[in-house]
């Protein structure tokens, strides 16, 4: 899976309030969560994002409580992928469960600034940043977890299993 998209730069420690404020928790629909996403931390967010942009950031990317939201509501904007030197482990998990992609490069957070045009290379984990002609190597994602990164999410990927079975 190759991804392609403008970069979006944030600074350590975004937590998930940041990412989807709590008034808007009673939202469940991905379309709905992305008109709320980074609003308070980045109003021009939404009116800069375009399908396929990438969000960069440092440490600690999506800290804070557990909701499934925040995630989602990224995905949901348009981004295809956040590089961050690391994540808040449940946010990952729920990233993953949703289908966004994650990658944990702090060479490529480091050579990375807003507006920069990024290739990700999500089989290899290999990040491009062909603005400034650098390369760098994420570790690439299981086989597994790609199978649910492809499906769009841990709930896409169980019914084609299952429908497999069927």
């Amino acid at each position: 899976m190759k991804l392609k998209g403008k970069v979006h730069r944030y600074g350590a420690n975004v937590d998930t309030d940041a990412i989807i404020p709590a008034r808007y928790l009673s939202l469940s629909e991905p379309d709905e969560l992305a008109k709320h996403c980074m609003e308070d931390m980045d109003a021009g967010f939404l009116d800069r994002v375009q399908a396929g942009d990438i969000v960069v950031a440092d440490s600690n990317f999506g800290c804070g409580s557990s909701r499934e939201h925040a995630p989602l509501a990224i995905k949901a904007a348009g981004i295809s992928c956040v590089i961050a030197k690391s994540f808040a482990r449940i946010f990952f998990r729920n990233a993953i469960n949703v289908g966004l992609p994650l990658l944990e490069c702090a060479e490529a957070v480091d050579s990375t600034e807003a507006g920069d045009m990024l290739e990700v290379d999500l089989n290899i984990g290999e990040i491009r940043n062909t603005t400034k002609g650098k390369t760098f190597m994420a570790k690439p994602y299981p086989e597994f977890m790609m199978g649910i990164i492809d499906a769009g999410g841990l709930v896409e990927y169980t019914r084609k299993k299952l429908s497999r079975r069927s």
